[in-house]
């Protein structure tokens, strides 16, 4: 009976970390929209370690806001996208943080028929080995759902 009482309690303290990824292609356009939510400390920590590890935490915790150019190159080191095996590069529209959370709205521009797309999602990678990176990637009618993790980072997606 304790342990049925203590499992619920357990289970608060092992949260796997988690980041939300969103990848929408409208056809006949020349652009995705991503979007990017991740905890904001998480993406100071995972920032820090992967792109500028000689600067301190605590000084980037001081950032309100943190520096757009900063965050997009971050966001351009994490997530790798491929579209008919060229890379494109993102460009930071907008972040948005409430304290807890840190949102990336990011467009990349690429051909108008899309055949296929990889994405390579590695943010958080090199702090858990239990991070898990959910992506939905929607083109037109069709919705694709994948869980990057440490060992599973990338995808190729193909569209006729």
């Amino acid at each position: 009976m304790l342990k049925i009482l203590l499992l619920p309690f357990l289970m608060l303290f092992q949260h796997t970390p988690v980041t939300f990824t969103g990848i929408e292609y409208i056809n006949g356009t020349d652009s995705l929209k991503v979007s990017v939510r991740m905890s904001h400390e998480l993406f100071i920590r995972d920032y820090q370690q992967s792109v500028f590890d000689d600067l301190d935490l605590e000084d980037l915790r001081t950032y309100k806001p943190f520096p757009s150019d900063l965050a997009n190159n971050y966001i351009n080191s994490k997530l790798l996208i491929e579209v008919n095996k060229k890379p494109v590069i993102g460009k930071l529209l907008s972040m948005e943080d409430d304290g807890k959370d840190t949102r990336f709205s990011i467009l990349y521009r690429v051909d108008k028929k899309i055949r296929t797309l990889t994405v390579r999602n590695t943010f958080l990678t090199g702090l858990y080995s239990d991070v898990e990176n959910l992506t939905i990637i929607r083109t037109g009618n069709s919705e694709s759902e994948v869980r990057f993790t440490p060992e599973h980072n990338e995808e190729t997606f193909n569209f006729r």
